[in-house]
């Protein structure tokens, strides 16, 4: 083990922080029972990601300022020291094997620590004046944030703050300065910067500004602990906006601004950094701020006057509610689409929160995620062998085999408002509405995103209006299987069907109305898909075997 080992880990790992933490909670409270406290206190690290979140107040309340922190780097230095001493019996205290530790921290070496604890001891509002407005602009790199933080500034008088450029600025004038040119180093690989440094500039900022009205503060937060470490030291935010922009969309920006700026942290591998951080952040994120009810989220593909005005009509509304709005607010709600190949060492991490993703952001993540995945539809009629050759496809491919008519049981089994009014409907003898259909297939791949390589859709569309919405709010399908097979064959097929599940309740009238309307409305999607040609027709009469060998060919010319 080399000597930078140690020291490479702990800082890394942010180990002296994490118990900076976990002690000055236990000196702030004196628990009755140290152990269980602090079992709390690590499954509060655990909610809030990881030890590189926690800082020396996480763990004490909020009249904290009593409590000054530990004494910077001296008293993490000494912590084994005080904690473990001489004396004890720990049996693998073997510290003259080990090189010596170096300790370094960029928020706590006593050489580096600037006006963070002076900061500390003055609150940033008079206590005895209302404060400013507050709104934050949040949104990936490349989102639109700056500008249109300016648009909002500049629209209601209010003060603009860019928390980028704050610490830029900072880097710039303290060059020499070694917290900061650490500081530099973190920021041009893509990551974020100490929080406690990035809270005590935003303090010092907002400081200079005793008199405004409001202020626009971009670029903050990045996660939910600088969310939290902003409400504890500074205020709750009047609003929050969330810009949702498509990942090609961030990379084609952040690639021009690059050629057109020169910003360090605009290089290839920063980029691809920082789209991770956010990719991993902004669902936690959003989440929180939903929950208090302050984040509105608008569609920042568009052109950004658009953007702005439907910015403009959401503040309005919230912040000045006597101002006549300009437009209606952006009722989208899209998720920030990243690619989870952006690195093949954090690609699976991502994959987990996909269902969790779709849900928060709607119908645009799905479209996105949906074009590295292969969408076959699979017509048929009762009878034409649609089910069996779809679960068999689905294993030889690795597809995920969706049956409408499977999916529709299983909603109308659970107790909720849908099928409660999906019930409703079929009752009085009515279709159920094509946006229904269409939101419990979104529920349906959701859940699969990421496990497996497309999807098997049987039985669906069952009408051309289903085919169009289905292209519209997703995607069109790769290739559309239909089992052609003659109404005799079926017939014969369903009634030994019957005959097999001893069912006597289905006789052939019953199965002839079925193929009737099954031919109504299968021919109109035919012909809708055959224009396009993504149509192959399988005789569906031969030998499941024989069919399965041409679906597997009409399967192996998309894949």
């Amino acid at each position: 083990m080399s000597s930078s080992d140690p020291k490479e880990y702990l800082t890394r790992r942010e180990i002296p922080q994490l118990f900076e933490g976990l002690l000055n909670g236990l000196m702030y409270y004196r628990p009755d029972d140290p152990v269980d406290y602090l079992e709390n206190c690590l499954q509060k690290v655990r909610d809030l990601g990881g030890s590189e979140k926690v800082k020396w107040d996480t763990f004490v309340g909020p009249d904290k300022r009593n409590l000054p922190p530990l004494n910077g780097g001296q008293a993490r230095r000494s912590f084994y020291r005080n904690v473990l001493p001489e004396s004890c019996n720990f049996p693998y205290r073997r510290y003259d094997r080990l090189p010596p530790i170096h300790q370094f921290s960029i928020e706590s070496d006593t050489d580096l620590s600037e006006t963070a604890e002076l900061i500390e001891e003055y609150e940033v509002f008079d206590p005895s004046r209302p404060h400013p407005k507050i709104i934050l602009v949040i949104g990936g790199p490349g989102s639109g944030k700056g500008t249109q933080s300016l648009k909002i500034a500049e629209r209601y008088g209010f003060e603009y703050i860019s928390v980028g450029e704050l610490l830029r600025k900072k880097i710039h004038n303290t060059s020499s300065n070694r917290k900061w040119s650490l500081i530099a180093k973190i920021i041009t690989t893509g990551e974020l910067a100490p929080q406690e440094t990035t809270i005590t500039e935003i303090k010092q900022k907002l400081m200079q500004i005793p008199d405004s009205e409001g202020i626009v503060i971009d670029g903050f937060p990045r996660d939910v602990a600088q969310a939290l470490s902003f409400e504890d030291q500074i205020c709750t935010p009047d609003l929050v906006v969330f810009l949702a922009c498509a990942n090609h969309k961030l990379k084609e920006r952040l690639q021009k601004r690059a050629e057109q700026q020169g910003r360090p942290d605009d290089n290839l591998k920063a980029i691809q950094r920082r789209l991770m951080n956010f990719k991993q952040n902004a669902v936690p994120l959003v989440s929180y701020f939903q929950e208090k009810g302050l984040i509105i989220t608008f569609d920042a593909d568009r052109d950004e006057e658009e953007v702005f005005c439907d910015i403009s009509a959401a503040v309005d509304n919230k912040l000045f509610p006597a101002k006549e709005p300009v437009a209606g607010p952006s009722e989208l709600d899209l998720s920030l689409i990243l690619d989870s190949g952006d690195s093949a060492d954090t690609s699976s991490d991502f994959d987990d929160q996909n269902e969790e993703i779709a849900h928060i952001f709607g119908d645009d993540y799905l479209r996105e995620e949906l074009k590295r995945c292969k969408v076959v539809f699979v017509l048929g009629g009762p009878g034409s062998g649609k089910g069996t050759q779809c679960e068999k496809l689905a294993q030889k491919y690795g597809l995920s085999h969706l049956s409408i008519g499977d999916l529709l049981q299983s909603d109308l089994a659970v107790a909720s408002e849908r099928s409660k009014l999906m019930k409703d409907l079929m009752e009085r003898g009515d279709p159920v509405p094509v946006d229904i259909i269409l939101e419990i297939v979104n529920d349906a791949i959701s859940s699969s995103l990421g496990s497996c390589k497309g999807f098997l859709l049987q039985g669906f569309p069952r009408e051309i209006k289903q085919a169009e919405a289905f292209e519209c709010k997703l995607t069109k399908p790769n290739l559309v299987l239909y089992l052609d097979c003659s109404a005799e064959c079926m017939t014969t097929r369903l009634v030994r069907r019957n005959k097999s599940a001893h069912r006597t309740d289905v006789c052939t009238d019953t199965i002839k109305r079925r193929l009737q309307i099954f031919y109504q409305a299968t021919e109109p999607i035919l012909s809708y898909y055959e224009t396009q040609a993504t149509l192959y027709k399988i005789n569906a009469e031969r030998s499941p075997d024989q069919v399965f060998l041409q679906l597997c060919a009409s399967v192996e010319s998309i894949i």
